[in-house]
C-alpha cells in the first residue's frame, strides 16, 4: 500500500483525509529548507562532528570555536542501503523518551486512518524518506531538523533551542517560533 492509499474503512477505522495529508507535506517541504537557512547562521550542517546521547536527551555539535546543543527527539533512521525507514518508536535500540515525537506521529496518523505511516518499518528510497521527514517535521511542529549521518544510514532527528558556548564559556540562545 502506497502512503497516500488507505487500507478499506471498517466501522471503527476512520477515514483518511488525504488533503490534510498533503497540506501537512508541503508545509513540511516549505519548512525543512526554511528552518536549515536559519539554522545555519549558527553553524549547523558545518560542525567537525555530532553526537547524540540518549540519556541526556541532547544533541551536541562541535567546531573549533565552540560547541551547540539543544534538546532532541529521535523520529526514525533511514537506511539508503536496505531502503528503510524505520520509526523510533519501533527501534528497540532508542529510549523511549527519545522516540516521545515518533509515537505522536504514530498516534496521529491512526487516528486519521493513515495506517500506512503507523507501520513500524516503510520501504522508502530517497524520496519517500524526504517525504516522511517533511510530514514528520510538520506534524510535530519542531522547530529545528537534522539529518545525522552514519554511513549508509541516517538518524532522522528534529531539536529545539539551541545553546551556544563559546570556547570562552559564554552562551547564547537560538530559538525558532513557529506559529
Amino acid at each position: 500500500m502506497g502512503l497516500f492509499e488507505k487500507a478499506e474503512p471498517d466501522n471503527q477505522t476512520p477515514i483518511a483525509d488525504h488533503s490534510e495529508l498533503s497540506t501537512l507535506l508541503l508545509q513540511g517541504q516549505d519548512m525543512i529548507p526554511q528552518l536549515a537557512q536559519a539554522h545555519r547562521s549558527w553553524g549547523l550542517g558545518t560542525a567537525d562532528r555530532w553526537g547524540l546521547d540518549q540519556q541526556t536527551g541532547l544533541i551536541t555539535w562541535t567546531f573549533p570555536d565552540k560547541s551547540a546543543t539543544a534538546p532532541a527527539q529521535i523520529l526514525a533512521s533511514y537506511n539508503r542501503s536496505s531502503g528503510s525507514w524505520m520509526w523510533a518508536w519501533a527501534n528497540p535500540s532508542i529510549l523511549p523518551e527519545m522516540s516521545r515525537a515518533s509515537g505522536e506521529i504514530r498516534d496521529w496518523a491512526q487516528a486519521r486512518g493513515h495506517h500506512t505511516l503507523a507501520e513500524p518499518t516503510i520501504a522508502a528510497d530517497d524520496q519517500k524518506a524526504d517525504t516522511l521527514s517533511a510530514l514528520a517535521l510538520r506534524i510535530t511542529e519542531a522547530t529545528g531538523f537534522y539529518r545525522g549521518p552514519s554511513g549508509a544510514a541516517f538518524a532522522i532527528i528534529t531539536f529545539g533551542p539551541v545553546t551556544l558556548t563559546a570556547n570562552d564559556g559564554s552562551t547564547s540562545t537560538f530559538a525558532i517560533n513557529i506559529g
